[in-house]
């Protein structure tokens, strides 16, 4: 008996060891038909695995470590390979998945990250060659320039960050309030308002103001105010030797070039304001609107020879 199931036993044996060399046959005989870029990817899956096994085997911690590169590779290689699932042998076909989204979301939100794309290096060393080669030039012109030039012209922030910096840049001048306020004791402020009659009848209300009293120096009355009429006035505020150094104006039309010719001819320094900009004439735009509020929304004039000295 004992004879006879040694013999079975040595018979299965032999059997399977002649079943597993044949499929070993079938295995080498099938993988010289299939490609050379397929049977690379079947070793890369099989050698990457056996690395991980190794890595094991080395330490305490008897679980798989699988590295982000690891994950990378299988990720990719269920993409290629049809039938990837017969191939892993270290971890389940969902945790490959479950990789391959991980990597797709992080791909993804590379791609939609916030801010402009960079502009071509090739537009970056152009800008930068033009504003060294043109000091005077702006962002404005050099976005002409290119756009002459036949390049996909960048808005003009962008072409401001390549521009290139000078080594020693200057330093910065004195802003408007620090100049008003260092210059109050040799300065003036002219400007106009307007005053409705009770027969609807708009006058003009001409002002000069001393911004170191914070007084007004002369006023005057007109409903159509001209460019000679203001000369006159400064003509009369301006006597020989109580000229201020600076006149502090806005950009009315009344004034004109004749205004600018005179105070010149007076030695006086006109400074003009910018383009609705009130706050950098804040005196005499704050005496105005005091006036305003506690005076003309209250009461009507009647007469023209009325107004000018009842305001003030």
């Amino acid at each position: 008996m004992s004879t006879v199931s040694s013999f079975l036993f040595r018979a299965g044996y032999v059997l399977g060891a002649a079943w597993e060399l044949a499929r070993y046959a079938l295995g080498f005989c099938w993988a010289l038909l299939l490609p050379k870029a397929l049977l690379a990817a079947r070793v890369l899956a099989a050698e990457s695995q056996l690395g991980v096994e190794l890595n094991r085997s080395g330490r305490r911690d008897r679980r798989h470590q699988f590295t982000p590169a690891f994950r990378l590779l299988w990720a990719a290689l269920s993409k290629v390979l049809d039938s990837w699932e017969e191939l892993v042998h270290l971890m389940k076909p969902e945790t490959v998945k479950r990789w391959h989204t991980t990597a797709f979301r992080l791909f993804w939100r590379w791609r939609s990250r916030p801010g402009r794309p960079p502009i071509p290096s090739e537009t970056q060393q152009l800008i930068r060659r033009l504003s060294r080669e043109n000091p005077l030039w702006g962002p404005d012109r050099i976005r002409g320039m290119l756009s002459l030039l036949g390049y996909e012209a960048p808005c003009t922030e962008t072409i401001r960050k390549y521009m290139a910096k000078p080594r020693k840049p200057r330093s910065p001048s004195t802003t408007w309030l620090p100049f008003l306020r260092n210059h109050l004791d040799c300065s003036w402020a002219i400007d106009f308002f307007t005053v409705t009659t009770l027969r609807f009848q708009i006058l003009y209300i001409f002002l000069v103001f001393d911004h170191a009293r914070r007084e007004v120096l002369h006023f005057a009355a007109t409903p159509n105010p001209t460019m000679e009429w203001v000369i006159q006035q400064l003509r009369e505020t301006t006597p020989f030797g109580c000229q201020p150094r600076y006149l502090f104006r806005d950009n009315d039309g009344i004034y004109g070039l004749g205004v600018r010719a005179f105070l010149i001819s007076c030695g006086i320094l006109e400074v003009r304001t910018a383009y609705r900009s009130p706050w950098q004439n804040p005196y005499i735009k704050r005496f105005i609107g005091t006036l305003r509020r506690e005076l003309l929304d209250h009461v009507q004039w009647l007469l023209r020879r009325r107004t000018a000295p009842a305001l003030l």
